[in-house]
Formats: C-alpha cells, sequence, structure tokens
C-alpha cells in the first residue's frame, strides 16, 4: 500500500501532463492544417504561373508541419542519436531512404533526424501505408503528394502500377529529391513470424531483428527514378559530369532505426509523452546508385543482403548499446542531432498566428455574405 502511495502523485502528475500534451497537439493540429490547406489554395495561381516556385513555398510549409510533429518527441526528451556515415553529404542529391520499420514512432523519429538536412524535408515524398490517408495529417500528405500503398497480395500489382503512375506524374514535377521506403512492408512485429516461414521455406536467412524485405516498390523507383547513360548503365553516385538535372536518382541510403532494449516507440507515445525520455539511434550506410542492381532477381539479392546486414547491426546494438564501427574506423562514432527551440517557437507561433489570421478573414466573409 505504500509504494501505491508513493507513486500517485508521480502517476497524477504523468497523467495531467498527458492530457496537457494533447490538448496542445489538439490545438496544433487545428491551426496548423487548416492554416497550411488555405496558404497553398490561396497560392494556387503561383502554381499556374510559376509551379516550380509554388512546390518550393508548399515545400517549406509541409517541413515545418513535420517540424511541430518532431517537437512534439523533443519536448517529451525522445531524442535522437545518428551513427555511420553523415547524409549531410549528399542531402542535395535524389536518394531513396531504404528504413526498417518497428513502430508508428519510426515515422515521427525520420521526421525529428531529418529536420536539420537543410531542404530535405521539404522535397521528401513518404511512402506509407494507405491507413495514413485517414488521420489528420492525410489531407496534408494528398497535397503534397505523398503516396499511400495498399497492403496485401491480392492489392501488390495494381499498387506498383499506381506507385509508377504516381512517380511520372508527381515526383519531377514537384521537385521531389528524397522517397523514404519501408521495404519489410509492415511492422515487424506483425511480419516476423511470416518472414521467418518464408525464409525456412526458401533457404533464405532467418531474421529475428527485421524481416525479409519486399523489393517490388524498391524496383519501380528505381526504374522510373535512374536516369541511363547513352551505354544503359546507371549514372549516379561519382557520375560527377553530367549535369544536375540529368543526374536523376544518386544513392540509396541505408537507414536502420534501434531503440534501447527493442522498445519502440508508438505514435501514442509520442503524442503523450508517458514515456521516460529514451534516445533512438539511427544507422546510416551510403550506397552509390551505380552499385545497386537493377535486374529484379539480382535487386532483391542485394536487399536482402542489406537486410542482413541490418539484422547484425541491430544484434550487436542490443548487446553493447552502441552501433559497431564501420569498416574504414577503429572505433563508431554517433552524433547527437539536435533541434533548435528558437526555431519551434517561431515555427508554432507562426501556426497559431496564421490560425488566427484565417479564421478572422474567413468570419468576415461570411458575414459578408450572410
Amino acid at each position: 500500500m505504500a509504494m501505491t502511495l508513493e507513486e500517485a502523485p508521480w502517476l497524477g502528475w504523468l497523467l495531467v501532463k498527458a492530457l496537457m500534451r494533447f490538448a496542445f497537439m489538439v490545438a496544433n493540429n487545428l491551426v496548423a492544417i487548416p492554416s497550411y490547406i488555405c496558404y497553398v489554395i490561396i497560392l494556387q495561381p503561383l502554381r499556374v504561373l510559376d509551379s516550380k516556385r509554388f512546390w518550393y513555398i508548399e515545400g517549406i510549409m509541409y517541413k515545418w508541419l513535420l517540424g511541430m510533429v518532431a517537437s512534439w518527441g523533443w519536448y517529451a526528451g525522445y531524442t535522437v542519436m545518428e551513427w555511420g556515415e553523415d547524409i549531410k553529404a549528399v542531402s542535395k542529391d535524389e536518394a531513396v531512404m531504404l528504413v526498417n520499420h518497428q513502430a508508428t514512432g519510426d515515422v515521427c523519429t525520420l521526421m525529428m533526424c531529418l529536420q536539420d538536412k537543410g531542404l530535405v524535408v521539404a522535397q521528401m515524398m513518404w511512402l506509407m501505408d494507405h491507413i495514413f490517408k485517414y488521420t489528420n495529417f492525410g489531407i496534408v500528405s494528398l497535397v503534397h503528394g505523398d503516396f499511400f500503398i495498399r497492403q496485401g497480395r491480392s492489392y501488390r500489382d495494381q499498387q506498383l502500377l499506381l506507385l509508377k503512375k504516381h512517380l511520372e506524374n508527381n515526383y519531377r514535377s514537384r521537385d521531389r529529391k528524397w522517397i523514404v521506403l519501408f521495404p519489410e512492408g509492415g511492422f515487424l512485429r506483425k511480419r516476423r513470424e511470416t518472414s521467418q516461414a518464408f525464409a525456412k521455406k526458401n533457404n533464405l536467412p532467418f531474421l529475428t531483428n527485421v524481416t525479409l524485405p519486399r523489393s517490388g516498390a524498391t524496383k519501380i523507383i528505381l526504374n522510373a527514378l535512374v536516369a541511363q547513360q547513352k551505354n544503359g548503365s546507371p549514372a549516379g553516385g561519382d557520375a560527377k559530369e553530367l549535369d544536375s538535372k540529368s543526374k536523376g536518382l544518386q544513392w540509396i541510403i541505408d537507414t536502420t532505426i534501434a531503440y534501447p532494449k527493442a522498445e519502440p516507440i508508438d505514435i501514442q507515445t509520442w503524442i503523450l509523452g508517458y514515456r521516460k525520455p529514451t534516445v533512438t539511434h539511427v544507422h546510416y550506410r551510403i550506397f552509390p546508385i551505380k552499385d545497386v542492381p537493377l535486374e529484379t532477381d539480382d535487386l532483391t539479392t542485394w536487399l536482402y543482403q542489406r537486410f542482413v546486414e541490418k539484422e547484425d547491426l541491430l544484434s550487436h546494438f542490443y548487446e553493447t548499446g552502441a552501433f559497431p564501427p564501420s569498416k574504414d574506423h577503429k572505433e563508431a562514432v554517433s552524433r547527437e542531432m539536435t533541434l533548435s527551440n528558437m526555431w519551434i517557437f517561431l515555427i508554432q507561433s507562426f501556426a497559431f498566428l496564421s490560425g488566427y489570421m484565417w479564421y478572422n478573414i474567413i468570419q468576415y466573409f461570411y458575414h459578408c455574405l450572410f
């Protein structure tokens, strides 16, 4: 009974804090998302006159919205430590991020750790489960040009055709640079058993920290976006003699997310903040596109190799609390990712001021009309 009485104040404060955070986030969404939509509507003439400038402005607002989501975790103490290669070096090039998938918090983690990578977030296209289309952020993603993919064998071929068409219509025309893809096709806990059974049946690697990836979406993306040289080989990576407009996709960024004790953060935790402060670890490895095979069988094998490497990386992390050093280094080097509190304050202030402005404008026209 004594323990219960001692824990009561802490549990009470945790509940109050969670309710306060939830109330703030509801208010944040009620002003930020409608404001974004209003700005996009009012800027439609610019889209006709100067499409590139329109999508640049839209991308900046999109980055601010994702920055607000990142700030929710930041102020709850959910920070990020980065390992491996520095992806800032390729932030101005076209790239695909291949990410392992454990929980809904993976998306929030990426929203946070990519905020300080220049215009990457503004020019990024996400491939996410179709269920996100029906969330509060779904309309923003639809406007921005993200792709919602429906899972399941019966939908697979149709979804790949839709993805190909979506890339043709939206990627170049909206000046997109990066694509985020989760090749496993679902959360680890949901797919692990099926993946292991498939691996056993087909004599493939038996994985526990990740699942075997699917190659369909990756192949569609590479075929659609990799620029071809005259001899037919892919142009990218170190093909610096090509003009920037003709380089196409240049890099594959193999991204591995690890949570302490293999306990992923979900979106509910990110919003309510009831879990103790946690450092999520993200490891990057960059591959030039010229080193990535484009044929289906070879690409599938290459993807399997990447996820076997992820398995080893995560096994090492869970045993030691750190990722191993790369072959060229004796010690692994980590970098603490930070967000500017002043920048967060400014974008939040802009959101609430915009909400207030649009409310008054709409109210004025309503009274004029009625």
